[in-house]
């Protein structure tokens, strides 16, 4: 199978997942659940969840038995998307190609249905999908990490520091520790989701958060090229956004090239933490070279 199909394949696999994971929309009250699979379900690529599942593969897991935990963590993402788009937030219209959750329902919708996602992901991580596979121990491990990376000290965390930094001239360090924790925490925390279900030893634990950590990062540095460079009709919401909202991105501390720059030495990063893992490890690898070269 090659990549396109298998990140296809993975897609219908989680999107049947979330469909069934969530109530439907006729379910009281139905202006909510309607706004929980609004956004949910406009679109979006699963990286988050698919990255999950290939961690998994890379220690020798079987990727089925974590399902329901990898769609959770697609929640939580969307939960972020909505939030992030409101007025007081990023101010944006369009995401994933169609107006905002926000827009099509109303503000204070918007705020309860990113709420209700982020709750409903967590009873989901709660429920231990595979107990016979999933020790009580495992569940309360990904409670504790995917929480950490939700909150304070994660997405938070980065969006307060993003928002303070407006209009600002920061030092790279400063930036770096936006993009690691409002991006990059939750992406090295499917990570870490998908080696601890999939039952990874410690060393490959350590060598699974490098990887992480770094692919975590060349993914917004790359969402920030890509505001300059990429088009409205690819990305699926206004390019240019960052700029005119004064937004800390690399190209503007750093330049076009040097943000470049940097994308390609984390992948290599990333990469050669894997150096270690077999070829169960190259769904992973390829993730991350999608990641950098994506248009979208």
């Amino acid at each position: 199978m090659d990549f396109h199909n298998y990140l296809e394949q993975q897609k219908h696999l989680l999107d049947r997942a979330l469909d069934n994971l969530l109530p439907p929309e006729e379910a009281f009250p139905p202006q909510l659940h309607r706004a929980m699979r609004y956004c949910l379900f406009a679109g979006g690529k699963r990286i988050r969840p698919i990255l999950a599942l290939a961690a998994a593969e890379a220690v020798g897991g079987n990727p089925e038995h974590i399902m329901q935990e990898a769609a959770a963590l697609e929640l939580i993402h969307t939960f972020t998307l909505i939030h992030d788009d409101l007025p007081a937030m990023d101010n944006d219209d369009y995401r994933r190609g169609v107006p905002a959750t926000h827009r099509v329902f109303g503000e204070a919708m918007a705020i309860l249905a990113g709420d209700a996602l982020l709750t409903e992901a967590f009873k989901i991580l709660s429920l231990g999908s595979h107990k016979g596979v999933h020790t009580p121990d495992h569940i309360v491990k990904i409670i504790e990490l995917v929480a950490e990376a939700s909150g304070s000290r994660g997405i938070v965390g980065g969006q307060v520091v993003d928002l303070d930094s407006e209009g600002k001239i920061i030092e790279t360090k400063h930036l770096e520790y936006i993009h690691r924790h409002k991006t990059g925490s939750l992406i090295t925390a499917s990570v870490l989701l998908g080696g601890i279900l999939g039952g990874g030893t410690e060393k490959e634990m350590e060598c699974l958060k490098t990887f992480g950590t770094s692919i975590g990062l060349a993914f917004q540095i790359t969402d920030d090229i890509l505001d300059v460079t990429g088009s409205s009709e690819e990305l699926g919401k206004n390019t240019g956004s960052d700029h005119s909202k004064g937004k800390a991105t690399y190209p503007r501390i750093v330049g076009i090239d040097q943000a470049e720059k940097k994308k390609r030495e984390l992948y290599g990063e990333a990469i050669n933490a894997l150096t270690s893992f077999d070829d169960r490890a190259d769904h992973l690898r390829e993730i991350g070279l999608y990641i950098i070269e994506r248009h979208s």
